[in-house]
């Protein structure tokens, strides 16, 4: 606690998408509730990112610095976008040197994405302390330079690769942990979601299951699409139920697009299939559901298998790569968790030992601390 004095001025720098934005909100939303008024707080990020609706939506100033992330493809369209990056990177940091000077934070705060980079550079140059957040269990490029500079890396998984780091956890959403789990042993619920874009791989594997279960009444699939595949996935559906049995269509499939309260089906979920985002796994710990994990191939780092790694070895999923997450995998992954009710329950235990209820209040003693002790 900050005993009578009023809150830091805090910068809070980043974003890109929703696993750096929210916990961003969320580390802010608590320094207010300890007293940092919101003019205290000003956010910087990109004009590309989610941050620029997200911020002022949720009542706290942003400034937008120009850039994108660099092309790794030597390709002359690659490299033509890449010197532009360059231009923009120069651009980004002058602008930030010169929001560092106006602001006076106490404490810059660091949330990973490329927008993160020029404000951390900046920061280091007017000798003003950061903190990084890591959201994923591979560290992404901007904060590895950050802690490298010597920034204070608070993290959300433990065994992540950053020199002194603080396990923190990664701040969700209060319904999360406030949410009671009812699954029904006698016909249990499999959820499957691919995040707001959905999952191709897991999508096609998930309407080749319901096809493959199609006489079954003793199970249940909700499978929520991604808004843009809800029309394909309904498609893909009549081809797979044609293709199957012919016996009669039991199994009590849902296939939506998109879901408003993910926390409802969090509640009556025996297990889950999904990627691992740093949201995503985060949540699955605060709500104590089981999964089977898809990592997104390709992901930076390939911190979404190094999330899905950290469950694993705490015993709350199972991995499937992507090429791997067939109809049949899905279909023995799932016989073998759902027959054992037993190894769900601890696997239920396990993921809740890796919640962090009081993630955002961490986070915000970190800030503080750093804060304090600034010279």
């Amino acid at each position: 606690m900050r005993e009578d004095r009023r809150g830091a001025r805090v910068l809070v720098t980043g974003g890109g998408t929703g696993g750096h934005v929210y916990p961003a909100l969320a580390l802010a939303a608590e320094l207010v509730r300890r007293g940092t008024a919101h003019a205290d707080i000003l956010f910087v990020g990109s004009a590309r990112g989610l941050e620029a609706r997200a911020v002022p939506a949720a009542g706290f100033s942003i400034e937008l610095l120009p850039g994108r992330g660099l092309q790794r493809s030597l390709s002359p369209r690659a490299l033509a976008v890449n010197a532009g990056v360059v231009v923009g990177a120069a651009v980004a940091l002058l602008r930030s040197w010169r929001l560092v000077r106006r602001h006076r934070p106490e404490v810059v705060v660091g949330v990973g994405g490329y927008a993160s980079l020029p404000c951390v550079l900046a920061a280091r140059l007017a000798r003003v302390p950061v903190v990084v957040h890591e959201q994923n269990a591979a560290p992404g490029l901007a904060n590895r330079i950050a802690v490298r500079l010597g920034a204070t890396p608070a993290v959300t998984l433990p065994g992540t690769p950053l020199r002194g780091a603080v396990v923190v956890g990664n701040p969700v959403r209060a319904e999360m942990f406030a949410l009671e789990r009812h699954p029904d042993p006698d016909r249990p619920l499999v959820l499957a979601f691919g995040g707001s874009l959905g999952a191709g791989r897991i999508n096609q594997a998930m309407v080749g299951l319901a096809g493959v279960w199609r006489g079954r009444a003793d199970v249940r699939i909700h499978h929520v699409t991604g808004p843009r595949n809800l029309d394909a996935c309904r498609s893909l559906l009549v081809t797979r139920r044609a293709e199957g049995s012919h016996g009669s269509d039991s199994l009590d499939y849902t296939l939506v697009g998109y879901e408003d309260a993910m926390e409802r089906w969090y509640g009556q979920a025996s297990v889950a299939v999904c990627r691992a985002g740093a949201v995503t796994v985060a949540e699955l710990a605060a709500a104590g559901l089981p999964a089977v994990l898809v990592p997104l191939p390709g992901a930076p780092g390939d911190h979404q298998t190094r999330n899905a790694e950290a469950l694993v070895a705490a015993g709350a999923a199972v991995l499937v790569a992507d090429p791997e997450c067939t109809t049949d995998r899905l279909a023995q992954e799932l016989d073998g968790l759902l027959a054992d009710p037993e190894r769900l329950a601890a696997m239920e235990v396990a993921a809740g030992s890796l919640a962090r209820p009081d993630a955002a209040a961490r986070l915000a003693d970190v800030v503080e601390q750093v804060a304090r002790a600034r010279p």
